[in-house]
């Protein structure tokens, strides 16, 4: 799950030309202080993470696993510890902190348990012309991994490339957002209590330099996590050295629902995906497009749900404030476009917006050009139009420039099962929302302007590893094409074969 703008060095108190400070969203008081890592800095990390990338590389599958599982079992036994450090630098509620870390945790495992049966070299098939071949494939690690991750989800979005990439066997140096670099922080500091004789994972922090010159270091890899525009610019500079990248983007994603759905649970999770996090996940819910029948019924129970809850810096607030303060005018912005082009606010409205805090808007009738459509919102405002059918649902879903994920609702699930079909994203969920993100063996990621490569899942491993083929010469080639001294008998034999094997309809 993404973030939205970077660098955000405007977001950030400096305290002089190398430090800056991290600020609690909910009050801007300072939480702390931390370097901003220059040029100097980031080589000697990656230097580091270069020399320590022999010996996890040594380790294996199962010297990596043991690894993990005690970095797992670290996390989870001071959880509390690490989601109050979410809570004070993103401002989301506490419980939503401790699902974070518990999310976290569980694609940790996955990754350190399944590595191997992933990954491991395996033996394919070597077909009729090279018979006399035993033919493997396997996969190893790049080397050196740099993450760069962001400040909505700061510990569960970064370790979907953290996790995968250490079991692969990769070292990673992690720059985190600048938002909360107590997040990154905590971790490497975490793993730095495991006693390893080698700096396998660690924590650089910084503004947007920082992680220009991290992409710029010559690290093998960079996992990047950020808006479409400035993913453009780390793959421009990634170019300039044929860096291999994987880039989570933004999204835009849709919620369908049929004729035949069940309000009551649509409008349960309507609720959750786009106003959870105060709405900044990449992959919530902006958009809801209702079939007729029940466009009324929905827009009904949706709104008396939505008014139902009261954004806050407190414990039992609903959800936190605009971690990124500036978001409030593109929310504000994206409102004021779909007003201004005929929609209607039938939840909130303008006078939603109270400084980083935003209560619940919700916008019915708003033209498929206006920006509240067409541009990620990240806050907690959704639109919701009535369509005719599931079909029409599908094509305005699909009319989008992102395409990170969607949702269907319909009590028939074969129903269910071809509407995602045609859904052009990453992922799809069917009769909930955000339901792949506790499931670490569904890889995740985007198409078009959400971005490209795959997080979590055994696509996820592979991501992080380079693919080796092998072949082994059991015997001589009884027709043996691959010589400088081939023989006219075996070529009329193998052009007959071509014949006879490929040749007939």
């Amino acid at each position: 799950m993404c973030w939205r703008i970077e660098p955000v060095t405007d977001q950030i108190e400096r305290t002089n030309e190398s430090t800056f400070e991290s600020l609690d969203p909910r009050t801007g008081v300072a939480l702390a202080t931390y370097p901003i890592a220059g040029t100097a800095e980031v080589d000697v990390a990656v230097a580091r993470a270069r020399s320590a990338a022999r010996w996890w590389d040594v380790q294996g599958f199962v010297g990596r696993k043991r690894w993990l599982l005690e970095f797992k079992s670290a996390i989870a036994k001071d959880a509390a510890s690490l989601a109050t450090v979410i809570a004070a630098e993103t401002g989301k509620p506490d419980e939503d902190s401790l699902l974070e870390v518990m999310l976290g945790v569980e694609h940790l495992d996955w990754a350190a348990r399944n590595a191997e049966k992933i990954l491991r070299q395996r033996k394919v098939g070597s077909g009729l012309l090279a018979v006399n071949q035993k033919a493997y494939v396997g996969y190893r690690p790049f080397g050196v991994v740099g993450v760069i991750g962001p400040w909505n989800y700061p510990l569960y979005t970064p370790m979907g490339s953290i996790a995968y990439a250490l079991a692969a066997g990769n070292t990673v140096v992690f720059k985190p957002s600048e938002l909360t670099p107590g997040v990154g922080t905590w971790l490497a500091e975490k793993w730095q209590s495991l006693a390893a004789p080698h700096p396998v994972f660690q924590t650089i922090t910084g503004d947007g330099s920082t992680g220009t010159t991290l992409v710029e270091s010559g690290v093998d890899k960079i996992a990047f996590t950020g808006s479409t525009a400035t993913a453009k610019k780390v793959m421009a500079t990634c170019a300039k050295s044929l860096t291999p990248l994987v880039a989570e983007c933004g999204g835009k994603d849709a919620m369908l629902v049929d004729a035949d759905a069940d309000i009551t649970a649509a409008v349960e999770f309507a609720t959750f995906g786009a106003m959870g996090n105060a709405g900044q996940t990449c992959a919530g819910v902006e958009r809801i497009y209702v079939a007729a029948p029940v466009y009324d019924r929905f827009v009904g129970e949706f709104t008396a749900a939505v008014k139902a809850l009261k954004p806050g810096g407190t414990k039992t607030s609903s959800y936190g404030p605009m971690t990124l303060g500036k978001q409030s005018d593109i929310v504000r912005g994206q409102i004021e476009d779909a007003l201004a082009k005929g929609g209607k606010a039938v939840v909130g409205g303008l006078d939603s917006l109270h400084g980083p805090y935003i209560d619940p808007v919700v916008l019915t009738d708003v033209p498929e050009d206006s920006t509240a459509i067409t541009e990620e919102t990240f806050g907690p405002t959704v639109v919701v139009n009535k369509v005719r059918d599931l079909d029409e649902a599908i094509e305005r879903a699909n009319a989008s420039k992102y395409g990170l994920g969607a949702s269907v609702f319909t009590q028939d699930g074969a129903v269910g099962r071809r509407a995602a079909e045609k859904l052009d994203c990453g992922v799809v969920t069917v009769n909930s929302v955000l339901g792949f993100a506790g499931v670490p063996a569904l890889p995740f990621g985007g198409t078009g302007d959400s971005g490209f490569g795959r997080i979590h899942g055994a696509d996820g491993l592979r991501e992080f590893s380079t693919v080796k083929s092998l072949t082994v010469q059991s015997f001589a080639a009884p027709v043996n094409l691959l010589t400088m001294k081939r023989k006219a008998r075996n070529m009329k034999l193998s052009v007959l074969a071509l014949k006879l094997r490929h040749g007939r309809g």
